[in-house]
This record gives C-alpha cells, structure tokens and sequence, in this order.
C-alpha cells in the first residue's frame, strides 16, 4: 500500500471516528435529549406541525441573522479593512536591549522597529467575525414568536388618537422594528470597535482611506439613530410622564417635535458623513460624534422645562383630551366599555311570598367556602395517604329537573406522600402512576353532622344522579401530576385501594412517547437523568413515557405565548374527567391604556380542555374578533379550533374567569369614571370591599351565584363583586358576569343611590359582632377547645334588596374537620343566627306566618323514602325551634304538625 492511500484511508477513520464521537455527544447532551423527546411529545399529540412550525422560525431566523451578522462582519473587518490597508507586515516598535542602550546619560533609550506577519491578525479577525455573527444570531432565535406576529398581523380596526395608525402598528409590528434596531446597533457598535482596532494594529488609523471606512460606518450609526427616534415618537403613546399612561401635554408639544427634529439631524449628519468619504477630514468625524453627545444631553432639557413651567401650573387644562385618551383606551383594551350601567334602587321588601318565588336562588347559596371544604373533603375523602386534593372548584349540573350548583374537588397522588420504604423508583414511576376520581358535593347541603352531602364520594365512585357517573375515574393528568409515569409495563399499575388489598390496572390509553429501540431509550433516560429507563427489565419496547402531565405545563408547552389560568377545573362529561383551563391573550404594548400588572390588554379568547386520562387536549378560540387570537390562529392554524366545535356537554360549564373578573374590577373602581374633571380629581374612587374570613380581615374575593338578575324571570349562573368607597364601608355597586348560553361574557354595574344607606360586608360583620347574643355564643365556642370560622359573605340581590348569609364553622383546634354548624343572615336592621339558612330566614321574616312556605320546606309526603322523610323530620324540627326561638306561636304549631305528620310516615314506612 503507498503511502497516499494509507493517508487517505487514516483521513477516512479519523473522520468516522469525529462522527461518531459527535453522535454520542448528541444523545448523552440534555439540550439535544431534550429537544429531540419534545419532538417525539407533540408527535404523540398530533402537534408535530406547531413543533416544526415554532423551530423553522427560530433557525431560518437565526441563520439569516448569522449569515448577515457575519458576512457584516467580515466585509468590514477583513475584506474593506484588508483593501485599505494591503500590508502583510505589521510594523512594531520596541525598546533596545540593555546592553545595547546608549551610554550617555540622559538620553532617552533607543527604539527599533521590526516587521511582524499580519496573517495570524487577519486570521483572527476573520475567526472573530464569524463567532460574533453566529452569537448574534442565536441570540434573534428567540424572537421567532416577535417576527411571526409581525408578519401575520390582524389589524385591530382601532386606531390611536394621535397618529391615527391601527392598533396592530404597536402591538405586533414596532417591538419587531426594537428588535431589529436594537440588533443592528449592536452589530454596528461591534463592527466599529473591530475596524477601530484592526487599524490601530497595523498603525494606520490617520490614513485617508480609514477615514472614508469609519465615516460609512458613522453615516450608518447615524442613521439608525435616527430611526430610534422615529420609534420614540410612537413610542409615546406607551409610556408615562405625567399625569396618566400614554403621550401628555407635554409629551405631543416637547418630546414629539424634539424627536422629529433630533431625527432630520440624525439624518443631516449620516448624509455629512457621506460626503466625508470624499472630503475624508477627520475633524468632520469629530465633530459629528461632539454633536451626537450634545444633543443626547441637551435633548432632555427642553421637555422638562415645558412641564415644570407650562404644564405644572395649569395642569388639568392642558391634560384633558390626553386624559379622555386614556379613559377610552383603557376601557377598549380591559373591555369595559361593554359594561351596561343599570341602577338598583335597593329599595324592595321581601316577604315570605317572594322569598318561595326565589326557593331555586335559595337552594343554591353557597353555604361552604372553599378553604375549611377543602379540610373537610382531605378528612372524609383522601382514603389513603399518597391521595390529596389541591383544591376545590365551583361549578353547575342540571341534576334532575334543577339547576344545582355543586363544589368539587379532583383525587389526584402524590408520590412524595408514600411510605419511605416505599419510595423507590418503580413505585414512583411505574406503579402509583394516577390519582383517582372526585368528591362533589351540593353548595348548601348539609348532614346533620355539620358536613357536606357528598353526590360523588368514595373509591370506585358512587353517584347520586346519572349525570354524575364517571366510567373513567383514573387522573393521569392534574394540578399536581408532575412526576413522569411509565405505562404499559411489565408491572401492572395501582389502581385503587380495596379493603385490605389493591386493585391493580393497566393503562388503555394512547398518550405518551413510546420508548421504542435502544437510541429513543437512551434519549428519555438523558432526559429524564434516569438509567432506569434504559436499563429496566420491566419495561418493553412498546411501553410509554407519559410526561408533562401538569396541565398548565402541558398547555404552556404547546401554547407558550399564551397565558394561563391559575385555576383550571374539572367537569364530568359523558362518563370522564376533563379539565377546562381558561388562556387569556394579552399584550403590554396598547397604547394609552393603563398597566396593571406587566400587561394592559386583556382577552380570554381562548378555552383549553385537557382529558385527565387520555391527557387529549384541544384550543378552542371563543372571541374570534379578537385580533391577538386571530393573528395566532394565521400563526399555528392547525393548533387552534373554533368555539362552535367544543361539544355543548363541556360549553354547558363555562364560567367566567375569575381572574379576567378581578383585573376588570379593579380597573372598573377608577375607570368608571368617564368625566374627566371627576377622572383628574378621583373624586369618586370605589374599592371593593373587606370582610372577615376564618379568624383574618381581607379584601372581597369575587364569587359565583346562581340569581335572577334585575328583570330576568330565569336565574342564572353569574360572578359578582360588590364596590364601596374608597376609605368607606357602605355599598355602592355591584358588578357582574354572565356564565351562561348565548349571553355568555356579558358585564353589568348596578350602581345603588347615592341618596340611601346601604350596608357593606364589614358594615354587616361589625353588626354581627355587636348582637349580644350571637357575639356570646361565639366567644363561648372559641373558649372550648375549638374554634369559630367565619366563610364568605355572600351579598346576595334578589327582589331589588339585598340578603347577607354568611356560614359559620367550627373546628376542634385539635382536628382539621370543619364542620358548617351555623348560618348568619342578614337583612335590612335585622339579624339571625341558626342551624340552617332555613331556620335563619324563618326568624327573619316570621313576623308574617307562612314560615315553611318561606323557607322552601313542602310538607312530608307519601312516596318519599326513609331516608328522606327523617331528613325531612329534621327540617320541620328545627324550623320549630327557630318559631319557637321568634316567639311565633302559630308558625310553632305548624312546623310541629308537620313533623307529627313527618314520624307517622316514617311508621308506615316501617
């Protein structure tokens, strides 16, 4: 063999050998891992093609960004440079040695000069450029979401007050245009400091031709100086100066003409540079880079003067169209302006007739609050350990022929709970793998006990109504499911507790990555940091990884520009468990409308359900004319479905999100002022309101009810808070939300006269407080080893008044059981304590007779069972005792007649 074959053939295994060294590196590295089972994650959903849509714009944006970057680079910095100055030599001057310095004292050393190769200098320039370029352009990969909104953009038919360009201008095109300036003096700034020591290297910075280099370059910076304040004029209309968000006064008659200006000269000096590469002074170049400096100094003096001396003094004058501005922006971007403004006299009369009118409102309030529930269910409901609930949701099912409004929470495991002996790796991977079933209960039934009535309890699940059966109980996907389970097995999973023994199972599902042949292995195990997975005998080639099971993780994962709600909650449809997850689009970028919290255009144009076994998950965009929504539906058509296409089991259980609800009312209290003197002065600030919750004072949480509002014949499922006065606790208005059918995401205010007292939450808490009798009962209960809780209270209108109930608990300080043992009830200057809602209303409105009809209690009859009428018993007992406690004698008689009549049954049924 000659010698250039055994070259070649070394050459061949050296390039092999760097190859497969390189494919190692790959599967062992976590990025690639990582990236790679992503891929494999949204294949399994069917979603290879957002995957592949998000990662074509980041590396096409990435690699045009480099390949500019670089060849930038290189022009300037080797190929220009090199033309101007061809020497291959660099020239350096160093000292003499000692021993060859002159002899005479005094006179400074000698220098001499020796001539260096320029190549390795030019090497590294070259090499530098090419770096730089490529880390410039990895850094634009992440503004692939920045470039695509520009580029599919849906106009908002909106446009600002000032510049009359369509919203979309600020919210989708000009961070793109930041992005790209902000970019480009990056590269420029490096390509000057490169050129500027290039030639300092090789000691030719005076030469005419670098002259001619450096005023291109400066003609450039110049220009995108410019630029920049081009950008800053309509940047205006997003930032705060003075006395409100977006351009003032002083910001249209200052900084708006001084960016225009500072632009033409921005412009004027690039075009004088550009002469300069024939006049090639370096003078010329000096004095534009003093002028850059002087009026990046001097600019900001003109608008201050103009605020401290014209508009400061006369403020609200020369503010007001700007201050319209931002009331009617801010009310486009939160959607207040499609709040209908009502008045509510508060001046109705309830009676013992309309309150049997109202039975249905009065069989949904909300007796348990979520916080002491959410105790109660861990203690009856868990079953085991490793079982916890996260937390308890509120909702609404047609159970029979009424609408009932329930409160329910979803079983989910949790690995860390198990025993220590039990924590190895198996167990928490491959054998408690899923958490199991939900408890439900009705909002206001109540045991005798004190405790929830539970429609859906237990392990399997038991159901009270039909509608309420679950066939696939098995939670894979939760609020707390993160740990990564693999299914399909050798070992069969743990399906539920039985007794002493286990119910095991094996996951039917077709979610998650199949681990496949030894490469897909190798890749999960890198991922996961677990040599398990590779090496388990007890997994198979066509077992499956389940993983992102959080289902706000799994949504973000798919959705990242989306934002999430914090409170996703279940709904039993057709038999199984799904999660509904609300998505808000948002943007920071509106103009003239007022932040809160890093954003200030809010939308929840987006519903995520996700199946909590088969972990199938779906984008519906309900607000189509919202343009952030459509412009992601041009982005990732095949992500995104129409609202119309949620099937009406899972469209029956839309609420409003609370979250939405809270940003607008909070805007609402400043922004439902519309006069922009009244808007100046905050002459008529709202807050909502305080009440006291368990033992602590906090604001008012908004909640739902099911009501009649003003002129509706229907009750409906609605979210509502109350306002008072800013620093005063009387009520001044409430505002709602609708939930249901066609009329859904409709706002209303009630706002009360402003002529007429009507009480507060903390007004009716300070009441409570001050009965003699309730407050004694109340301190004698918290001095017996246990304590009292208070829950929400409920402002309830109904009947053009309003009614105020609020559940009393009590908890042993010894135990975590709350128990509902009284209920508070409010109305006009009178107040009741008692057992139940019902006996409450009965010493309210006893005055009139007819006290069961009043309280929603029919008479026993013949065809109800055991059960119900010793339930029933207990009603007419204690409405007796609450007649009895009114000193209604008549009202006694009756309930004692229908608890005879109750125990006879009762008899006969025996």
């Amino acid at each position: 063999m000659n010698r250039n074959a055994r070259l070649s053939r070394d050459g061949s295994f050296r390039l092999l050998g760097f190859l497969i060294v390189l494919i190692i590196f790959c599967i062992l590295s976590p990025t690639f891992a990582r990236f790679y089972t992503d891929y494999l994650w949204f294949e399994s959903l069917d979603l290879a093609q957002v995957f592949e849509r998000r990662i074509t714009a980041s590396l096409a944006l990435a690699g045009a960004a480099a390949l500019i970057s670089v060849a930038f680079l290189l022009l300037n910095w080797s190929l220009v440079a090199h033309w101007i100055v061809p020497t291959e030599r660099l020239r350096r001057t160093i000292p003499l040695s000692a021993s060859l310095r002159s002899p005479i004292r005094g006179r400074p050393p000698q220098r001499t000069q020796i001539d260096v190769s320029a190549r390795p200098v030019r090497i590294a320039f070259a090499v530098g450029a090419v770096l730089i370029g490529v880390i410039v352009g990895v850094s634009l990969s992440g503004e692939w979401q920045t470039l695509l909104l520009a580029l599919d953009a849906v106009p908002f038919n909106f446009t600002d007050p000032i510049f009359g360009q369509d919203i979309s201008l600020y919210v989708f095109q000009l961070p793109w245009y930041r992005v790209l300036l902000g970019r480009g003096q990056i590269l420029l700034a490096l390509a000057l400091g490169g050129v500027l020591a290039r030639y300092a290297l090789f000691g030719e910075i005076r030469a005419r031709g670098v002259t001619a280099h450096l005023s291109l370059l400066g003609s450039a910076w110049l220009v995108l100086m410019g630029c920049q304040r081009l950008l800053s004029r309509l940047a205006l209309l997003q930032t705060q100066e003075g006395a409100i968000f977006g351009a003032g006064y002083t910001d249209i008659h200052a900084r708006l003409p001084l960016y225009t200006v500072e632009a033409i000269l921005f412009f004027a000096a690039a075009a004088i540079l550009v002469i300069n590469l024939f006049a090639r002074q370096w003078r010329l170049l000096i004095g534009i880079g003093l002028f850059w400096v002087g009026l990046t100094l001097i600019g900001p003096l003109y608008p201050a003067m103009v605020q401290q001396f014209s508009v400061e003094p006369n403020e609200f004058a020369l503010e007001r169209p700007y201050i319209e501005h931002n009331i009617r922006y801010t009310r486009e971007a939160y959607q207040l302006g499609d709040i209908a403004e009502q008045n509510y006299a508060a001046d109705g009369i309830l009676n013992q007739s309309e309150l049997a009118a109202d039975a249905d409102v009065l069989r949904n309030v909300r007796l348990w609050d979520y916080r002491p529930l959410l105790r109660t269910y861990s203690q009856l409901q868990e079953i085991r350990l490793y079982y916890s609930f996260h937390s308890v949701d509120v909702d609404r099912y047609q159970l029979g022929d009424q609408p009932t409004q329930v409160m329910l929470a979803v079983r989910e495991l949790d690995v860390d709970e198990l025993a220590t002996q039990a924590q190895t790796w198996i167990n928490r991977h491959l054998v408690f793998t899923h958490g199991y079933g939900l408890a439900l209960s009705s909002v206001n039934d109540i045991t005798l006990e004190g405790l929830p009535k539970l429609l859906v309890r237990d392990i399997p699940p038991i159901s009270d109504d039909p509608i309420l059966d679950i066939a696939r109980p098995e939670i894979y996907f939760g609020e707390r499911t993160r740990e990564y389970a693999l299914v399909q097995a050798v070992e069969e999973e743990f399906d539920y507790p039985q007794g002493d023994s286990n119910v095991y199972t094996r996951y039917q599902g077709s979610a998650g990555v199949r681990l496949g042949n030894a490469l897909r292995r190798t890749l999960l195990a890198t991922r996961f940091s677990s040599t398990q997975v590779l090496l388990s005998s007890a997994l198979s080639n066509d077992s499956r990884v389940l993983f992102h099971r959080d289902i706000r993780d799994r949504a973000e994962t798919i959705a990242p520009m989306l934002w999430y709600d914090d409170d996703p909650y279940p709904i039993i449809a057709d038999g199984r468990i799904i999660w509904l997850l609300d998505a808000y689009t948002w943007t920071d970028q509106f103009p003239y409308s007022q932040p809160m919290t890093g954003l200030n255009y809010i939308r929840n144009s987006i519903k995520v359900t996700i199946d909590a076994y088969s972990g199938e998950i779906h984008f519906y965009i309900i607000d189509p004319q919202d343009p952030v929504a459509a412009t992601y539906a041009r982005i990732f058509p095949m992500l995104f479905e129409d609202g119309s296409q949620m099937p009406e089991v899972l469209r029956s259980h839309w609420r409003y999100p609370e979250t939405l609800f809270l940003y607008q009312s909070e805007l609402y209290a400043t922004y439902h002022m519309r006069d922009p003197q009244v808007f100046y002065n905050r002459e008529d600030l709202w807050d909502p309101p305080h009440e006291l919750v368990e033992t602590e004072q906090q604001v008012m949480e908004p909640y739902y009810v099911t009501m009649r509002l003003p002129g509706s014949d229907e009750p409906e499922f609605l979210l509502i808070r109350p306002y008072v006065p800013r620093q005063k606790q009387n009520m001044v208005a409430w505002l709602y939300a609708r939930c249901d059918g066609d009329v859904y995401g409709e706002l209303g205010i009630f706002k009360l006269a402003k002529d007429r007292l009507v009480f507060g939450p903390l007004q009716i808490e300070g009441r409570v407080d001050q009965n003699p009798v309730i407050s004694q009962q109340l301190s004698l209960w918290d001095q017996r080893g246990s304590r009292v809780l208070r829950g929400n209270l409920l402002v309830l209108p109904i009947q053009d008044t309003f009614l105020y109930i609020e559940p009393l608990y009590l908890e042993a300080e010894s135990g975590q059981l709350p128990e509902l043992k009284r209920v508070l009830v409010a109305y006009a200057d009178r107040i009741a304590m008692a057992p139940t809602l019902d006996e409450a209303l009965l010493q309210i409105f006893a005055e009139g007779g007819a006290g069961s009809a009043a309280s929603g209690i029919s008479a026993p009859a013949e065809n109800e069972s055991l059960e119900e009428l010793a339930g029933r018993a207990w009603q007419h007992y204690q409405a007796a005792q609450a007649c009895l406690e009114a000193a209604d004698w008549s009202c006694y008689g009756r309930e004692q007649s229908l608890l005879e009549s109750a125990l006879k049954l009762m008899v006969h049924e025996q």
